[in-house]
């Protein structure tokens, strides 16, 4: 495929997954009543649940290793050494790009949208900045994902089914420590997981794809 076509297909696809996300922020811009009053009653109830169940300790450590800046450093490590020691070269390089660009993108999206943070009788915890779309949600949403696409020639079939399971799991955790917590409403999640997922697949698809090697080279063989 042709770099131009490829570029196409990432452009479209950023697109398709832009859409729902600026929609849902259009809805929260316009206090649509349906999705204020639903984001209200899940806020209310998740952080009740955290108190009454004593476990606010337990998700203020996850908010704490999920922070942006930390993930990102470990999946630039995880980077450094598939290009040193795997020699995927370009396929490191991507990652490294993408999840840059992609950062940029989360905070220039909190910006455009400027949603006040939940507010709830007792707070659990306190987040500085805008709500939409959840920081936490889209940014551990693009390191899930581009780690998978970046580790996958290097795994065994057993290996890559277990890195989706693992990169869901660890999603859904984030985003559930936002609402249990009340430092998100449920749509700044989704908003997030859409955005991020979004993200890394587009820039897959216009700047590696089918180009990509399906099983890892050797030490001194680029991707």
């Amino acid at each position: 495929m042709s770099r131009t076509r490829r570029l196409v297909r990432g452009i479209t696809a950023m697109v398709l997954f832009t859409l729902p996300v600026l929609f849902l922020g259009f809805a929260v811009r316009q206090q649509f009543d349906p999705l204020i009053r639903a984001d209200k009653t899940v806020i209310d109830a998740t952080t009740g649940f955290t108190r009454d169940h004593g476990l606010a300790d337990l998700f203020i450590v996850i908010q704490t290793i999920s922070q942006p800046f930390l993930v990102y450093i470990v999946a630039t490590l995880v980077a450094l050494w598939v290009w040193l020691r795997k020699g995927l070269r370009s396929r490191a390089l991507w990652a490294f790009v993408t999840m840059m660009v992609a950062w940029n993108i989360g905070l220039l999206a909190k910006t455009v949208v400027q949603r006040a943070r939940p507010v709830v009788d007792d707070p659990i915890s306190h987040s500085p900045g805008y709500s939409f779309p959840s920081g936490h949600a889209f940014n551990i949403a693009v390191v899930v994902t581009v780690l998978v696409f970046l580790l996958w020639p290097l795994l065994t079939p057993v290996a890559r089914k277990a890195s989706v399971v693992v990169a869901v799991v660890v999603a859904l955790v984030v985003g559930l420590d936002r609402m249990m917590l009340g430092a998100h409403f449920p749509s700044d999640v989704i908003a997030g997981y859409v955005l991020g997922v979004g993200t890394t697949f587009s820039s897959w698809l216009g700047f590696i794809g089918k180009k990509a090697a399906t099983s890892s080279p050797g030490p001194s063989s680029p991707a």
